[in-house]
């Protein structure tokens, strides 16, 4: 049994522990803020050690809170750590839950992001592309070169069976994915070395990133240059459609680029819980999920029935970039709504 100076030295522990995640910092910036070393944060925040005075004054002034909540025998804050499987509960509402995150566990995710990150790449370039087929036969078809019935068999069978293939690698991986969901939507603890591993790793990723981000911009940005060139040159409709398949093509490699190395980034930015994945960010993206999925479907849904009652796949590709910039600006007043609720 617990006596009452271990439960108070516990019940210390997790006050820091909530405080720190509360500000999205890892033990390493906490402990560059106090100016003592990342193990000794640790033996703080596994209750191995006690602060002295002074730094448990600077660390009420550096999470804004008073020395009186620290050095209070209750906890307050509504903090649940889970270590190793064992739950230890300290108040009867907890809505923070805190996991600990083994290096094992890290180590595992980041492969496994490693993995999946090019098949959903492939999948969502595939959905891109999907409607190239049609659009190269349609052409061909209207030079006789190919019966326009068996152009469009053709090219709806190769395009229903691009995003058929597209849709069972998402399911596949995704359910790889599924192992790891605790990591995206709660608050986790990384074990002792894990922030510095990590940190390490992304920071030489980083470059990579950039340049490719770079290259992927401009290859958006250049991909109607074929199609304009064509229309100032008074080019056939067939030379436009094939234009308009080819702006597809370099699309889809941008995006391809995108996703590769977005999604290994996301594997960071998770561990560290920055960007989208701190504590409060992922509250907010728990309430945005069915609002995307609904979207997505929706976009989805009139892209297919637009394209098919007109015919004019060389247009219709239009609600695709459209529909991602919208996204990106309800994304971004999400949380505004949410909080006027």
């Amino acid at each position: 049994m617990q006596t009452k100076k271990e439960e108070i030295t516990m019940i210390l522990a997790n006050k820091i522990i909530n405080e720190r995640k509360k500000c999205g910092w890892s033990q390493e910036e906490l402990a560059d803020k106090l100016m003592v070393s990342r193990q000794s944060v640790s033996k703080w925040e596994s209750a191995q050690a006690v602060p002295d005075l002074q730094r448990i004054i600077q660390m009420a002034e550096i999470f804004g809170v008073s020395t009186d909540y620290l050095l209070k025998d209750d906890i307050e804050g509504d903090t649940t750590v889970i270590t190793e499987g064992t739950e230890i509960v300290y108040s009867e509402e907890p809505a923070t839950v805190l996991r600990r995150v083994t290096m094992k566990e890290a180590n595992d995710y980041l492969d496994m992001k490693r993995r999946v990150t090019p098949f959903i790449a492939l999948g969502v370039s595939m959905c891109i592309v999907s409607p190239v087929v049609l659009l190269i036969l349609s052409a061909l078809s209207e030079q006789n070169i190919i019966a326009e019935s068996l152009a469009v068999i053709i090219g709806l069978i190769v395009l229903f069976g691009l995003i058929a293939g597209a849709v069972f690698m998402f399911i596949i991986q995704g359910s790889k994915e599924e192992q790891f969901k605790y990591l995206k939507d709660g608050g986790i603890d990384t074990e002792y070395g894990i922030d510095g591993m990590v940190k390490e790793k992304k920071e030489t990723f980083m470059p990579i990133h950039n340049i490719r981000v770079a290259i992927g911009v401009v290859m958006c940005i250049l991909s109607p240059v074929p199609l304009v060139i064509a229309a100032l040159a008074e080019a056939s409709e067939t030379i436009e459609v094939l234009m308009v398949a080819l702006m597809l093509v370099i699309i889809a490699s941008a995006v391809n680029m995108f996703i590769n190395v977005g999604n290994i980034k996301e594997g960071y930015d998770v561990l560290l819980q920055e960007g989208d994945f701190t504590i409060a960010n992922k509250e907010v993206n728990k309430k945005a999920a069915p609002l995307a999925g609904a979207y997505w479907s929706l976009v989805t849904a009139g892209y297919l029935a637009w394209s098919f009652l007109s015919g004019n796949w060389h247009i219709t590709w239009i609600v695709w970039p459209v529909a991602g910039v919208a996204f990106g600006v309800i994304k971004a007043f999400f949380p505004g709504i949410e909080s006027q609720r």
